[in-house]
């Protein structure tokens, strides 16, 4: 289990464009590494806007943001250009960044339970170490949760 202070799992995958992201190019800098569900639906495109649109904030803070999902590239480029998403979303179709990070497990909805992509953030200092982790994700506010402990 991923626990404060730990060494975050490195990891490599293709953002929205194809380009290659590592976990070494954030390598002096915070970062906001968010698991979420799924592109276009409600609670993701909440949260999504709730950072995207205090980016500049979140730069200045010297934080970087990168979201995370089993979307492929070419849904986050329409998830991108819909809501205007000022960052990068990482392609994880394999799921192997989701279950590093321990982003997949049983979820409950409506009284049924399934296995699914939890909704997770880990703030990750300029040494790759896990500096916070926020299980509890409010969508609407989520820059908020984010900045209260900063």
């Amino acid at each position: 289990m991923l626990t404060i202070g730990d060494k975050a799992p490195t990891f490599e995958g293709k953002d929205e464009n194809g380009s290659n992201v590592t976990l070494s190019m954030y390598k002096g800098k915070k970062l906001i590494l968010y698991f979420y569900p799924k592109d276009l639906t409600p609670g993701c495109t909440l949260q999504a806007m709730s950072l995207s649109s205090h980016i500049s904030e979140l730069n200045q803070r010297g934080y970087q943001v990168l979201g995370v999902s089993a979307d492929s590239g070419k849904k986050h480029c329409s998830f991108i250009d819909k809501i205007g998403i000022k960052f990068h979303l990482l392609a994880d179709e394999d799921m192997t960044i989701i279950k590093a990070y321990e982003a997949w497990g049983r979820k409950k909805f409506m009284g049924k339970e399934y296995d699914g992509i939890i909704r997770k953030t880990f703030i990750i200092d300029g040494e790759g170490k896990i500096e916070r982790i926020i299980d509890k994700v409010k969508t609407k506010s989520h820059y908020e949760q984010i900045i209260e402990a900063d």
